[in-house]
């Protein structure tokens, strides 16, 4: 599934697991932990699989439950 080329640079995509990593999705934010993504070597960019978006998708929607919920700061910026 890795070993790739990055659509961004002349990078190889690896698999890199990830202590926490957020995602947006239309029914809010879901956070993953211990997750495992693509990443390139050169510039960073990351790549999910198709698994891992289903999880998000089904934890953003209560398909799935999550295993805890974290308050998250908010401000203005100016």
């Amino acid at each position: 599934m890795y070993g790739y080329k990055c659509e961004y640079c002349t990078g190889t995509v690896h698999p890199r697991v990830i202590d926490r990593e957020a995602f947006k999705h239309k029914s809010g934010f879901v956070i993953l932990e211990n997750v495992t993504v693509g990443v390139c070597d050169t510039c960073d960019s990351r790549y999910y699989s198709a698994e891992v978006l289903h999880v998000v998708h089904d934890v953003a929607t209560g398909l799935k439950p999550a295993q805890w919920t974290a308050l998250v700061p908010v401000a203005q910026a100016v």
